[in-house]
């Protein structure tokens, strides 16, 4: 089997594992550029972008070719939909869940509280109905989408003062994304939608009281504890947040099938590097934010019954006035309920067992 029809065919397990350069044949260079909605700091995040298009160069032989460009070089980091909508630029690297803003449906495609953990969520996309229906979405936006990464689950941020109970969320200016901010709100807290390079300063001045990001590895980089050294868990908005490539429609359906199935197979090599990463470097991250001082402190268990409690009646109205939403949500919710059977009898058993262990 020649090169051309190894990617044509093999699909993107195959490709990924044959080590293979495919080649491509008398095809006219193409230059992009992507937008992204991080900035370089964060190397687990914006370095998904630059591993994609690291592998899409040479996939291709430097035939494709993208440029990227952090969070406020090319356009804002909250920008960036509304660049690829608009062909601005060819595509982008975001969480999707920022521009929950424009519509709510946004946020399926990324996270939401009390929803699906990392496994479960890249089965739900690729091998339930989850990218069949997100990305019927994304067109109405010029937008086709690839999974970029994901972060696994997320911590639950960083405070100023000790949260005993959910009243302490009164008043409380807090940095977080999504629905997450609708849940907080409803809690007493006011929500604050802010770039991840932002949050420090916002912190710093008392703009807000409390923030959530990603986890270790991140929060040390961005020196939260510094501030705030009330570090909680979990972030149950987030049991997993997907990053996606945004690619404006025109600028993917102008490419040849060639490389497109490159630009799959670099994405999906992507989506597994930025989590691996994550994984790896948490840990030891972890580690030396709690000899710096970080106080690891468990959501009161009240607090989280009351959370998920607001999620569903959110979730509930804005199916109610939101087809879109609604027939993504259902899909996902059928999805979750036979993924948390199946994981109640082996990951979560095993994960339990193993986590007692004194190794």
């Amino acid at each position: 089997m020649d090169r051309r029809s190894l990617i044509k065919q093999a699909g993107i397990a195959g490709i990924l594992a044959s080590g293979i350069t495919p080649a491509v044949h008398a095809q006219p260079a193409v230059r992009w550029r992507m937008a992204s909605s991080f900035p370089k700091s964060l190397d687990t995040l914006y370095g998904g972008a630059e591993v994609f298009a690291k592998s899409v160069r040479t996939m291709s032989g430097g035939k494709l070719e993208i440029s990227t460009h952090a969070a406020g070089e090319l356009m804002p980091a909250l920008g960036v939909v509304d660049g690829v909508q608009q062909g601005s630029i060819e595509m982008a690297q975001t969480a999707p869940y920022y521009f929950f803003g424009k519509d709510e449906t946004f946020t399926l495609g990324c996270a939401i509280p009390f929803g699906l953990n990392s496994r479960q969520l890249s089965a739900w996309m690729y091998e339930g109905s989850g990218l069949k229906l997100v990305r019927e979405f994304y067109a109405k936006y010029n937008i086709y989408n690839l999974p970029g990464g994901n972060t696994g689950a997320q911590m639950g941020g960083w405070f100023r003062k000790e949260v005993k109970n959910s009243a302490d969320f009164k008043g409380l200016k807090f940095r977080i994304a999504g629905f997450a901010g609708k849940i907080m709100e409803r809690m007493g807290a006011v929500p604050q939608n802010i770039p991840g390079g932002e949050i420090y300063p916002a912190l710093e001045k008392g703009t807000i009281d409390a923030a959530e990001w990603v986890g270790p590895y991140d929060d040390l980089k961005l020196g939260f504890v510094k501030i705030a050294p009330f570090y909680y868990y979990p972030g149950f908005w987030e049991g997993s947040t997907q990053l996606d490539f945004f690619i404006n429609t025109k600028s993917w359906e102008a490419l040849s099938a060639e490389h497109k199935a490159i630009m799959t197979a670099a994405a999906a090599q992507a989506h597994m590097d930025t989590q691996a990463k994550y994984d790896a470097r948490n840990p030891a991250a972890l580690k030396q934010l709690v000899a710096t001082g970080a106080k690891l402190r468990a959501f009161p268990q009240d607090m989280m019954n009351e959370a998920f409690k607001h999620a569903n009646a959110i979730y509930a109205e804005t199916s109610a006035k939101n087809a879109a939403f609604k027939t993504i949500y259902d899909d996902l919710v059928k999805f979750r309920a036979d993924q948390n059977l199946w994981f109640r009898f082996t990951e979560a058993t095993f994960d339990r067992f193993m986590q007692a262990q004194k190794l």
